[in-house]
């Protein structure tokens, strides 16, 4: 990296890195994460959108288990793809270049779904969505990240992720009102899905380039206008600078890389395999879950609307999720509140298939272990996207994070084919007790991995 002090006539030698990491939380941050929370939002959206198109399409154009499953998962199976090429881009041509790209690519990939007229064009252009979604993740995730002061670091990547939590709602609520008033409900649900395009244009033109990035570019100027631009912003709340002892004393965050194995060098491997892990199982639960779970309201006996009407509440307790998260990981540390919420996860995943069990099944027990499982399953998903960028040095932070995420990518492709496997593995009366206790199984997993983490909090990026 080339970090240099700050200019002639200023009383403090310290690299920009520190700087940015001393810095009170500003207007400059609000507006960052702001802009990228938007875009994570609509992201959210997206995705939530195909489990309210997948139960209009099971009766609207009656598609079987097999097809539902295809069409869940090719999404996933671009985001697998473009989460690894958006990393890689992000390390080689900018973090926000490559966050308005993804905007585009899968905004005008979803509005043109609107148009299909047979599975197969939607499968396609479902693809093309997914290469976009996949790679924004870990590319705003990063970018906010370095530009994040390290005592709230965490807690602002937790609360870029909780929009997320904003982007479900929009989804179920574009569900709700707008798919089952028509035939053509579904397609001017993914017409909404047009916005990321236009708000392309506004990322593109509003928000920073990562200051790491820039001085690894040899950028130096564009770097120091960018430093001074947060130092000059006012702060918000009682936020205060630290001294300047305190920035030159932080430990740093990222172990470098040695040899020329990149993420699977001697210094990065044990972190990398323990990420890999989390990302895998915790992908496989969530998405295994929450794609499916307005059909197999359905498949319970409750109607379309009032399916998605249950899945609008549930969805809601993902917000408390994240804010708890954002609280308890500057408190417990990142380890332990990840372990804890995917623990959580394990134990409402398992009460959600119990409650399921019976030729009565009772709303309220639904709607609570379902509030359950967003609760603690969002909150750990803010966790695990504060942890991916604080474990890599800046040369391979975007890779690092959009490898993971691609790794976990195959698990949300294979989450949506196994749900029908394993419904006829449980028989008619424990169908859901089976899948959701495999979903428990595997947050389980993650939660064990997440001690081969090394825990971050209060250090300086790499």
């Amino acid at each position: 990296m080339h970090e240099s002090p700050r200019p002639a006539g200023s009383t403090s030698a310290l690299t920009r890195s520190q700087r940015l990491d001393r810095l009170p939380y500003t207007t400059e941050h609000r507006k960052l994460l702001v802009g990228s929370g938007v875009g994570w939002a609509l992201d959210a959206m997206d995705v939530g959108l195909v489990s309210f198109v997948m139960a209009a399409l099971a009766q609207q154009w009656a598609l079987s288990s097999g097809e539902l499953s295809l069409l869940a998962s090719i999404g996933f199976v671009g985001m697998a793809v473009g989460a690894g090429l958006g990393g890689l881009l992000a390390d080689r041509i900018g973090r926000r270049q490559v966050f308005a790209l993804t905007l585009l690519v899968y905004g005008l990939a979803t509005g043109a779904s609107a148009l299909a007229g047979s599975l197969a064009a939607l499968v396609v252009l479902r693809f093309v969505v997914g290469l976009g979604l996949g790679a924004e993740l870990p590319v705003a995730s990063t970018l906010v990240s370095e530009y994040s002061p390290r005592r709230i670091r965490g807690r602002l990547v937790v609360v870029l992720e909780s929009f997320w939590a904003v982007g479900w709602i929009m989804a179920a609520l574009i569900g709700y009102f707008v798919v089952p008033t028509s035939p053509d409900g579904w397609r001017w649900a993914l017409v909404v899905g047009l916005v990321p395009a236009a708000y392309a244009v506004v990322v593109r033109r509003a928000l920073p380039e990562s200051v790491r990035f820039l001085e690894s570019r040899g950028r130096a100027d564009e770097a120091e206008a960018a430093v001074r631009a947060f130092e000059r912003a006012p702060a918000l709340g009682r936020s205060r600078p630290e001294s300047e002892e305190q920035a030159r004393a932080a430990e740093p965050a990222a172990a470098p890389a040695s040899g020329t194995g990149g993420l699977w060098s001697a210094g990065l491997r044990r972190r990398t395999g323990a990420l890999w892990t989390v990302w895998f199982c915790v992908n496989f639960a969530y998405y295994g879950a929450f794609t499916w779970l307005p059909t197999l309201l359905l498949q319970q006996g409750f109607t379309l609307t009032t399916s998605f009407g249950y899945v609008l509440v549930i969805t809601l307790a993902q917000l408390p999720g994240y804010a708890a998260a954002a609280w308890l990981i500057e408190v417990w540390g990142r380890r332990i509140t990840l372990a804890v919420f995917l623990g959580g996860s394990a134990v409402s995943a398992v009460l959600f298939g119990i409650v399921s069990v019976g030729t009565v099944v009772l709303p309220w027990q639904v709607i609570g272990s379902g509030m359950a499982l967003s609760f603690f399953n969002l909150g750990a998903w803010g966790a695990l996207y504060a942890i991916g960028p604080e474990l890599y040095p800046t040369a391979l932070r975007g890779t690092g994070t959009g490898a993971a995420a691609a790794f976990g990518r195959i698990a949300s492709i294979l989450a949506p084919l196994s749900v029908p496997v394993l419904l006829g593995l449980g028989g008619e009366r424990y169908d859901l007790v089976v899948v959701f206790a495999v979903f428990g199984a595997a947050f389980l997993v993650a939660a064990a991995a997440t001690f081969a983490l090394p825990e971050q909090r209060g250090r300086t990026l790499a």
